[in-house]
């Protein structure tokens, strides 16, 4: 009965989380879907430290799937891995409710750490597609990560980040990635940038065509004073 329900609860996870999907049967299709189950095979195994056995069911999956879970990461409920081909999931990874992972993205280590090595994952945060989380720090509660962003530090709660390295662009946002799936519209920086620097050209260029306007005027007025002063006076 027990896993009956872990079933359906993955069921409305991914209904909740894809537009595409048109009926229950579906879900059985996803690789999210059969990675997960596959994982809580693996992780029971990886906790009674058969360790061979655990590993046979998450490389078997990653095979089958394009997502590479190692059974040692610490996984809590609703993770909704959305197409998911080229996601990889490091043994230290902790992962808390409704995290939402698309295609490609890492979280990983950097190579250099023993012990607590991968990163952690507060409820509701949302990974954009190619993100790569490296190192053993947290990414706060309702976090957003924006696609193709490299994130080598702590994240505080309610942010958005974005670009390479990543950089905390967006504050206080309290939506729930878990009702809110927009990976797009996040701010951009870089854009932001441009358009002041557009702005500030502008008026400079607006100030300087007054400046030319008004040395203009002055050149035309000595001009004028200087041919008055030359003009012959008549002699009465």
């Amino acid at each position: 009965m027990g896993l009956v329900k872990y079933i359906r609860e993955e069921i409305q996870v991914i209904r909740e989380r894809d537009p595409a999907i048109k009926s229950n049967w579906e879900v059985f299709l996803y690789p999210s879907f059969k990675v997960i189950l596959s994982y809580r095979v693996a992780h029971r195994l990886y906790r009674k430290k058969h360790y061979f056995l655990a590993r046979w069911v998450s490389q078997r999956a990653a095979r089958k799937t394009g997502i590479e879970i190692h059974p040692g990461a610490r996984i809590g409920k609703g993770l909704f891995i959305d197409h998911g081909t080229g996601v990889i999931i490091g043994e230290t990874t902790i992962i808390g409710n409704n995290v939402t992972l698309y295609q490609g993205v890492t979280l990983g280590g950097t190579g250099k750490e023993k012990g607590k090595r991968h990163p952690t994952l507060k409820d509701n945060v949302m990974v954009s597609a190619g993100a790569k989380i490296l190192g053993s720090f947290t990414i706060g509660e309702n976090s957003k990560i924006g696609a193709g962003a490299v994130v080598l530090k702590e994240v505080p709660p309610n942010c958005t980040v974005v670009g390479v390295p990543g950089r905390i662009v967006k504050m206080g946002d309290q939506k729930i990635p878990r009702e809110d799936m927009d990976q797009v519209h996040l701010p951009d920086p870089v854009s932001n940038d441009i358009r002041e620097l557009q702005k500030d050209n502008m008026r400079l260029k607006t100030e300087l065509r007054e400046l030319e306007k008004h040395m203009r005027c002055m050149k035309d007025n000595t001009i004028e004073m200087e041919e008055i002063k030359e003009e012959p006076h008549e002699t009465v």
